[in-house]
């Protein structure tokens, strides 16, 4: 179920439906230094997903990075009761039933540190989605803020994606443009992702893009402008 992307790093999609929306979710997997495991907005652990996950390494560190990619955290820290549950800013106050959840630490100084690094996407706060990057293989990891739905889908996710302007390529969805509150602080964000040499993309919903991935997140984010 895990498919590698690169040294230390797998991923696995989970498919669904959101509001009578058929979508899927991806969940990606980070093994840093002394095979500690680091597992980015988790998808449901069956069993054998979870004992692929365990011949990896040792789950140490779950993160659930937006206020609305949360849904299975609970279950997966469940899972894993010797991992650490972080989340999002605000989240918290959003799932008092995750009582296990600690707040993101400030950016440069969490145990998974230096492999991986993130920011908060600042100016949409009904999201506040914390961006990550994984240095050893330029790789870049979003949730909703870019998305880009390719290939066989039913039409009504070709019709969702084609209204929120994310079929035909990369792009902030409409969707997401219209949660802005603070532009400059988004604009801000977007120049902050920009400073990392992203060489991979991977966002939680259809694609990962592993060519000219930079040039196109750059192209898309001019949409916040």
């Amino acid at each position: 179920m895990l498919e590698p992307l690169a040294p230390n790093l797998w991923h696995t999609t989970h498919h669904f439906k959101a509001n009578g929306l058929a979508i899927s979710s991806r969940m990606t997997v980070v093994r840093l230094a002394g095979g500690r495991l680091w597992l980015h907005s988790p998808v449901p652990i069956g069993p054998a997903l979870r004992a692929e996950l365990l011949a990896l390494g040792e789950v140490a560190y779950i993160v659930a990075p937006s206020k609305t990619h949360h849904l299975f955290a609970g279950d997966c820290a469940d899972q894993f009761p010797q991992a650490q549950l972080f989340g999002a800013p605000g989240l918290r106050k959003k799932r008092p039933d995750l009582r296990q959840m600690q707040d993101l630490p400030a950016p440069g100084t969490g145990p998974w540190c230096p492999e991986l690094d993130h920011l908060l996407f600042e100016g949409i706060p009904l999201a506040n989605e914390t961006d990550w990057f994984h240095a050893p293989s330029g790789t870049l990891v979003l949730t909703d803020l870019c998305q880009w739905m390719q290939g066989d889908m039913p039409w009504a996710t070709v019709l969702y994606a084609k209204l929120t302007a994310v079929h035909a390529r990369l792009d902030v969805p409409r969707s997401v443009r219209l949660l802005v509150r603070d532009k400059a602080a988004a604009q801000a964000s977007a120049r902050q992702l920009l400073q990392w040499p992203v060489k991979r993309l991977v966002v939680a919903h259809n694609v990962v893009l592993e060519t000219d991935a930079h040039a196109q997140l750059a192209r898309a984010l001019q949409s916040l402008s």
